[in-house]
């Protein structure tokens, strides 16, 4: 499905500068609103939506009446509480200085708590394969206001539009201390309401021998998938299951133990 960029509703200089900057960025058509609905751009078009806000940039696909668009999400609420806690921190082993590979970056708030625990002497880079989908994550962390004691945390995360495999590949044995994994829109997502507007667009790839090997190649100290507690993943890819009681969510770890 191709994408349409356009300005809000009543675009101004610099809702209308944006919309040219992001097509011309991301390749794409850019449009005039004209103060049309997003149904009736969708009709018209036939594409998905990037509408370019002064405040953030909100991806409308076809037939979603509702935008995807950066927020915190879960890292918002996992902040407050002693980070050692987390339940990816505990098992990866995560800590300061570290670098930290997120392979399916999401809404980013995995990276995000992770980027809070290595600080600015670690590295977070995250892997977001659909290039629309990676550009409204970075400038959402880059451009997002509210909650300022995470700043500094989101504009240090690096975005990659690319698949996670295709990335894993062109790097160094042992480049990332961490490699974290969590396929995205399975049975686990399925009624995530943040995730909702993308269920057609996002990568849907499950997790293969190729990567899990690609993953332990580069990993230091560990390497983490999160899935849903019914997922096989763990077993069949040779992962440590850690239990998670009354959740949704297990993580799973393969232990590298590399020598620095």
């Amino acid at each position: 499905m191709k994408t349409i960029v356009t300005t809000a509703y009543r675009p101004t200089e610099v809702t209308k500068r944006r919309t040219q900057e992001t097509a011309q960025l991301l390749g794409l058509q850019a449009v005039e609103r004209n103060k049309r609905p997003i149904y009736k751009l969708h009709e018209e078009l036939a594409a998905d939506i990037l509408v370019c806000k002064k405040e953030r940039l909100e991806l409308y696909p076809v037939g979603q009446s509702e935008p995807f668009f950066f927020h915190p999400n879960s890292a918002g609420f996992r902040s407050k509480r002693p980070l050692e806690n987390d339940p990816l921190v505990e098992v990866s082993g995560l800590a300061l200085g570290d670098a930290f590979l997120d392979c399916t970056l999401g809404m980013a708030s995995d990276a995000l708590i992770a980027s809070l625990v290595v600080g600015e002497t670690g590295r977070v880079v995250g892997c977001e394969s659909d290039p629309v989908i990676a550009h409204v994550i970075r400038e959402g962390l880059k451009d997002y206001q509210d909650m300022p004691k995470l700043h500094e945390s989101m504009r240090r995360i690096q975005v990659v539009p690319q698949n996670a495999v295709d990335y894993l590949k062109a790097l160094d044995d042992d480049s990332f201390d961490v490699v974290y994994m969590d396929p995205m829109f399975t049975e686990q997502i399925a009624k995530a309401s943040n995730f909702a507007p993308l269920r057609n667009n996002a990568d849907h790839g499950q997790l293969t021998e190729e990567w899990v090997a690609e993953a332990k190649r580069v990993a230091r100290k560990s390497v983490v998938l999160k899935a849903h507690f019914r997922s096989t993943d763990f077993e069949a890819f040779g992962f440590n299951r850690r239990v998670r009681p009354n959740t949704k969510f297990h993580f799973g770890v393969i232990q590298m133990n590399k020598s620095q």
